[in-house]
């Protein structure tokens, strides 16, 4: 869409509009006195779309009396690859400028300000696909985030990348790299979201080391899952299991690993009172005992009692009473 054809007089209706019905619903003022200008070109890659917008100097505005209407909660991070932008979203302003990105969530009201004639790439996906809390995205909004280190460096040129090739990209290609965009933003708002002393532990390392820790520490929660785990730390469960992709398991079969690892050390711990397998599997997170069983014994080879009985006629304590072999990742 471009205002190009369009009649001077009505240039300006027109790109409110069109910037309207390619984002959200806004309102839309030029900032100078001279003729009004702007193009907007739209792409979709699944359910990411993608905006390049170059126009005139402007003030966009997105108002409570405009987001009662909207059909859909988006998030959106702006690129802007020209000009500049001063951003206003929940009490914060921020000045952004060429290669800086910008964070917005459109179910809240917010303010762009372009002094000058702009390029930026607006890339726009549905809020629930993020998969993170509300308080570490209103922590990000209202923000410039620098594309000269950290994270925002990795960003830059990935994003760059997908603009230009948006359209051209076959539809199932399209659906695969809008599901790496959800990765790459759910860990930017997360890394964004940490108190500053905190981020330089933010990497994938210290995300795995501090996930089989919590597994370890919720054996016993029945709904321990990929979707708890990921809710814990505030990442989609798409990123958790991207980040265990070089772990050689998956994080459901750690959970039932660990668990059986533990059942089998319960089962061969001597004592007064010899424990039930039912009692075991229970205090581990098993809520069926047919599970457990059909678990262990494709595990070990043989049934958690069988194990336990021969732990017991052999006197071996609970220090050495691992389970002989790892279960199968």
């Amino acid at each position: 869409m471009t205002t190009d054809s369009v009649p001077d007089r009505k240039k300006a209706a027109f790109w409110a509009d069109a910037v309207s019905r390619a984002l959200v619903p806004v309102a839309v003022t030029p900032r100078d006195g001279t003729t009004f200008t702007g193009t907007i070109t739209t792409d979709r890659l699944g359910f990411l779309r993608i905006c390049r917008v170059q126009a005139g100097a402007q003030r966009v505005s997105r108002t409570p009396a405009l987001i009662g209407p909207s059909p859909e909660d988006l998030v959106a991070v702006v690129l802007q690859t020209a000009g500049a932008a001063v951003f206003v979203q929940g009490g914060r302003r921020t000045e952004a400028g060429e290669g800086s990105l910008v964070c917005y969530d459109t179910t809240r009201p917010f303010t762009f300000v372009h002094p000058e004639r702009f390029t930026a790439h607006v890339f726009q996906l549905p809020r629930h696909v993020l998969g993170v809390a509300d308080d570490d995205l209103r922590q990000v909004t209202g923000t410039a985030i620098g594309t000269g280190h950290g994270f925002g460096s990795v960003l830059l040129p990935f994003l760059t990348t997908l603009a230009a090739s948006a359209p051209t990209c076959p539809p199932a290609v399209g659906h695969r790299l809008a599901g790496h965009v959800v990765d790459l933003f759910a860990t930017l708002i997360a890394e964004r979201a940490q108190p500053a002393a905190a981020r330089g532990d933010a990497g994938p390392e210290h995300l795995v080391r501090s996930v089989r820790v919590h597994i370890d520490r919720n054996l016993g929660d029945p709904s321990l899952s990929p979707e708890s785990v990921a809710r814990a730390h505030r990442i989609s469960v798409r990123y958790l299991h991207r980040l265990f992709e070089g772990e050689g398991v998956t994080v459901s079969r750690l959970i039932q690993r660990r668990r059986l690892e533990e059942c089998g050390r319960e089962l061969a711990r001597r004592g007064r009172v010899t424990p039930t397998v039912s009692s075991v599997a229970q205090r581990l997170g098993f809520v069926s005992p047919a599970h457990f069983s059909r678990a262990f014994r494709a595990a070990y080879g043989v049934s958690p009692r069988e194990w336990r009985d021969r732990r017991a006629s052999r006197g071996t304590g609970a220090d050495d009473a691992d389970p002989a072999g790892t279960p199968a990742p």
